[in-house]
C-alpha cells in the first residue's frame, strides 16, 4: 500500500467518525498510537472536519454577531492547530528521508510533501460531501447532476493528487529531490509583530 492510500484511508476513518454525530463538538476519539504517523493524519483530518462545518455555521446570514465573532476566533484557532500538525508531518517526513544521498544535480519542490497531504485531507472531504450532494432526495435533477459531474472531477484529482504525491516520496527517496522546510511564520498570531496587539 503507498503512503497515500494508507493515509486516505485514515482521512475517510476519520470523517466518517465526525459524521456519526455530525456536530462540531464531537470530541476526537483518535484510534491510533499517540506518537504514529497514522494518528498525525487522522487528527489532521479530523481538524479539516471540524473546520469544515465551522464554516458552514459561520455562513448562516441569520447568525448572531456574537456567535460569528466566537465561531471566527474558534476557525482561528483551528488554522493554527492545522499549520502546526502540518508542520509535525513534516518533521516526520524530515526524519523518513534524514539518511537519504542526495544527488548532485537534485531539485526543490514548490511545496513540503506534508501541505499537499493537507490538500488531500480537504480533497478527501470535498468528495464526502459531494457525494452526499450528488445523493441528496430533496434535490432537483439538475442538482444532482451538477454534482455527479463535480464529483467525478475530485475523484479524479484523487487519482492525480496521490500520484503526484507518491512520486514526490519516491524522489525524496532517492534523492532526486532535497526536502527543505520553511515552518509558517503567522505574524498576526504573535503578539510581537501585530501592531494591533503590540500597540496596545
Amino acid at each position: 500500500m503507498t503512503f497515500t492510500q494508507e493515509a486516505t484511508k485514515i482521512f475517510q476513518q476519520a470523517i466518517r467518525d465526525y459524521h456519526l454525530t455530525d456536530h462540531v463538538d464531537t470530541p476526537v476519539n483518535n484510534p491510533y498510537d499517540r506518537d504514529s504517523i497514522e494518528y498525525k493524519l487522522y487528527m489532521k483530518c479530523w481538524i479539516d472536519t471540524v473546520q469544515w462545518h465551522l464554516e458552514d455555521l459561520i455562513r448562516d446570514p441569520h447568525i448572531d454577531l456574537a456567535e460569528a465573532l466566537q465561531l471566527k476566533r474558534r476557525i482561528d484557532h483551528s488554522n493554527q492547530d492545522r499549520t502546526d500538525l502540518v508542520e509535525e508531518i513534516d518533521s516526520y517526513f524530515r526524519q523518513q528521508f534524514s539518511e537519504v544521498k542526495v544527488q548532485a544535480d537534485a531539485r526543490l519542490n514548490t511545496e513540503s510533501p506534508a501541505w499537499a497531504v493537507d490538500r488531500l485531507s480537504i480533497l478527501e472531504l470535498k468528495i464526502w460531501h459531494m457525494k452526499e450532494q450528488a445523493e441528496r432526495k430533496d434535490a432537483s435533477e439538475e442538482h444532482l447532476t451538477r454534482c455527479k459531474l463535480k464529483l467525478d472531477v475530485l475523484l479524479e484529482q484523487r487519482v492525480d493528487l496521490s500520484t503526484a504525491i507518491d512520486q514526490l516520496l519516491d524522489d525524496y527517496q532517492t534523492g532526486r529531490k532535497v526536502m527543505k522546510v520553511y515552518r509558517q511564520m503567522k505574524m498576526y498570531n504573535d503578539p510581537s509583530t501585530n501592531p494591533v496587539l503590540y500597540k496596545k
